[in-house]
């Protein structure tokens, strides 16, 4: 046996490293720790500020990771946090609130109490959120995360477990609120002030000491590792990681990965930073479209709405307990409903005892032993098999404890005896007892075992120098190849894969499908070469399925970049006429092309068609333009813009007049070519718009609700207009960016 173990792991460890083009230097976006102060007020690297004061310090506002800023500081983790005005932060998806790893760190390291001021309705909220988080959901029923043809003896009692964690400790134990009346809170003879603007102003000995700024910026920090100077190809089978360690280490990302499976991806336990991660890796982050979240503590599930609201929309899996706590955290941190942030994504729920299948992979869940309910799963593709630990308690002796001590029933206790070591590699957490397994069990398991353990979510100084355990690396670079069976179908797969993803296909029904994967041909451009020159026939379709490619029509204010998924060429199909713009390769890249004839048999008599003809008759270099250097759509991608494009309609008002009124239907929705619009509400002034902006609430429309603004222009304007259905569809296909325009719009109306 143990000779077995030592081919698949020398057959995965030969496959794992740097891949051919594997060039250039690692780059680093992390910061190093801050060991001192700048002043009274010290702006920190990861966002937020810190005070310095006769109370001790004062931070404003927390991002994630703002613990990683302050560890190494003289003062040590600020006790005192004071609440931003947001807690949420829409363009960024990510908490602007996040003290749930400062309360573990003053409570169970430091032994102290973390205070929080803040207004009473966040305080409200923000128990919510520390209820999910640090003691798990009040109430749950967990026999609904099991298949109905599970033994009902062999469904645990989580509740039984999370109390030995807990161990009697009660909320007040580990945090207090103080509650800002008329604006002002006192604590320690400090006193903050918040002012009608939103900034805040402290006081000492009845002395102003320092003003903070209430509008609170996230500034990413990690590391990246070596990007590769192309783009990266996933692979049939593999685990990249993205942070190998866990929340409190300054020097490592915090943990989180992702199994490619059949050339896609799957985001496990998303990391704060991790689409910023890829694309500086030079991955596309089109390639992972699904998300496993096994629970709720800050580390494991910071990145999950960032994914989220990316181009398109996200499939999570995950549990349905586990899944309605994680919505309600972020429902309280967000102040918007759950029924709200559930049309933002696809949940799948899995139930224990009932596979999933994930891109040609088959995940069996289970239940871990940890402090909030928390999953793990075996997974098995082809002939290769994985398991992940999540978060566990995986020490016998702890397992026994609870068994004696009538914690868990001699079912419970046996499913833990029966972890699937016999998997080809397993993904094992190791970190403090009791939360955590202790890495000096993991080192007692036997030589093959530990031949095929890699260790995750602990420092690099933690792990243990004699051992046979692998420890975590993040990383492309360092990326498991697993020496997978080729599927009998995999070119198939990665074609309806890519297909799926384009905004196009969407309206097509599945027959088209078939008649795709005959039409189309492969073709291999290497970097720099010319795959379109300006004044030639359009004769082909392409797709891009690897790669990047500029796209120079003329007149461009911002370069056209395309990427995986996009596509190009199809205007001079359709308009009969010569290629308008010259496409050359920014890197080595793969396409998928389709025939001119071909393409028009395809797309004829579809929504596809109708589409692509408004589009030829709108494009040009003003409508990019417009679109890119706009506030509100910079977020987009080259997809979005080239649809929104196909959305436009030109008109032009030559007088003044109300172009939309409060309380009316949204039936169009403006985006402003010149001149200006003023907004008011309730007869009141609300903000001023020009070119880029855009009329009409994208909110309303997608809630099918009435405008809540008056739109008022004093003279000519032109606009572009698109119709309710069109923008109500695109909504539908791309929630993300529409919290993300949203969010802009009310902090614009707000200025």
């Amino acid at each position: 046996m143990l000779k077995i173990v030592d081919e698949i792991m020398n057959l995965i460890r030969k496959n794992t490293g740097k891949p051919k083009g594997y060039t250039s230097p690692r780059i680093e976006r992390a910061v190093k720790p801050l060991t001192e102060l700048s002043g009274t007020l010290t702006s920190l690297p990861r966002g937020g500020y810190l005070a310095d004061t006769a109370a001790g310090y004062i931070q404003f506002g927390s991002p994630p990771e703002t613990i990683k800023d302050t560890m190494r500081l003289p003062g040590g983790v600020p006790d005192i946090f004071v609440l931003s005005n947001d807690m949420f932060d829409w363009i960024k998806g990510i908490s602007i609130a996040e003290i749930e790893f400062p309360i573990y760190y003053n409570f169970f390291i430091k032994k102290k109490k973390t205070f929080i001021i803040c207004s009473r309705e966040q305080f409200s909220r923000m128990k919510r959120v520390l209820q999910e988080a640090v003691f798990g959901p009040q109430s749950f029923d967990i026999s609904i995360d099991y298949d109905p043809l599970v033994d009902r003896k062999k469904i645990p009692d989580i509740q039984s477990e999370m109390n030995f964690f807990r161990n009697n400790l009660k909320f007040s134990d580990i945090v207090g609120f103080g509650l800002f009346d008329k604006g002002r809170f006192t604590i320690r003879g400090v006193t903050v002030e918040k002012e009608e603007s939103g900034s805040f102003a402290l006081y000492q000995d009845d002395e102003e000491f320092c003003r903070v700024p209430g509008t609170i910026e996230y500034k990413p920090a990690y590391l990246i590792g070596e990007r590769s100077p192309e783009p990266y190809r996933p692979p049939l089978f593999g685990v990249t990681c993205l942070g190998p360690s866990h929340g409190f280490d300054a020097e490592e990302n915090t943990s989180g990965y992702i199994i490619w499976l059949n050339h896609q991806g799957i985001m496990v336990d998303p990391p704060v930073n991790s689409t910023e991660w890829l694309e500086d890796s030079n991955v596309s982050p089109k390639f992972i479209d699904s998300i496993i979240l096994t629970h709720c503590h800050a580390d494991h599930d910071a990145g999950t709405f960032q994914k989220i609201l990316e181009e398109g929309r996200v499939t999570v899996y995950s549990t349905e307990t586990v899944m309605m706590s994680f919505l309600r955290k972020y429902s309280a941190l967000s102040a918007m409903p759950v029924t709200y942030l559930m049309k933002l994504f696809n949940f799948h729920p899995v139930r224990v005892g009932e596979p999933v299948f994930i891109h040609g992979g088959r995940f069996d869940m289970f239940y871990t032993l940890h402090s909030i309910p928390t999953m793990g799963f075996r997974m098995a593709f082809q002939d290769q098999t994985f398991v992940y630990s999540s978060d566990h308690n995986n020490d016998p002796r702890v397992h026994r404890e609870l068994l004696d001590t009538g914690r868990i029933t001699r079912e419970r206790y046996e499913e833990f005896c029966s972890f699937p070591w016999d998997s080809n590699v397993i993904y094992h957490e190791a970190g403090i007892p009791p939360l955590h397994t202790p890495v000096s069990y993991l080192n007692r398991l036997s030589p093959e075992i530990q031949k095929k353990t890699v260790v995750y979510h602990i420092a690099k100084k933690d792990f243990p120098e004699k051992t046979g355990l692998s420890l975590a690396k993040f990383g492309i670079e360092n990326t498991l190849y697993f020496n997978a069976r080729t599927p009998r179908f995999e070119k198939a797969y990665q074609i309806l894969g890519m297909l799926k993803s384009m905004d196009f296909f969407r309206e097509l029904p599945i027959s088209k499908a078939q008649e795709f994967i005959d039409i189309i041909e492969e073709e291999r451009y290497r970097k720099g070469s010319v795959i379109i020159k300006r004044g030639t026939p359009g004769d082909k379709f392409y797709i891009i399925y690897y790669g990047n490619v500029s796209v120079d029509s003329g007149g461009l204010e911002e370069r056209k970049i395309y990427g995986t998924y996009d596509y190009f060429g199809e205007v001079a199909i359709i308009t009969e006429q010569e290629r308008m713009a010259d496409v050359v390769a920014e890197t080595d890249v793969v396409v998928f092309t389709i025939t001119r004839d071909k393409f028009l048999n395809f797309i004829k008599g579809t929504e596809y068609e109708r589409t692509l003809h408004r589009l030829v008759k709108i494009r040009s270099s003003e409508t990019w333009n417009l679109l890119s250097t706009s506030d509100f759509f910079r977020y987009c991608s080259s997809s979005q813009k080239t649809w929104l494009e196909s959305m436009f309609m030109p008109m032009e008002k030559k007088k003044g007049g109300t172009l939309l009124r409060e309380g009316d239907p949204i039936d169009f929705i403006y985006i402003i070519r010149d001149g200006e619009i003023e907004v008011t509400s309730g007869g009141k002034p609300v903000c001023a718009l020009s070119r880029g902006d855009f009329i009409g609430s994208l909110k309303n429309v997608h809630d099918n609700e009435p405008s809540s603004m008056t739109y008022i222009h004093r003279g000519p304007v032109s606009l572009f207009a698109i119709k309710q259905e069109d923008i109500a569809r695109f909504i539908e296909s791309n929630p993300g960016l529409l919290m993300k325009i949203t969010s802009m719009s009310e902090n614009m109306c707000r200025k």
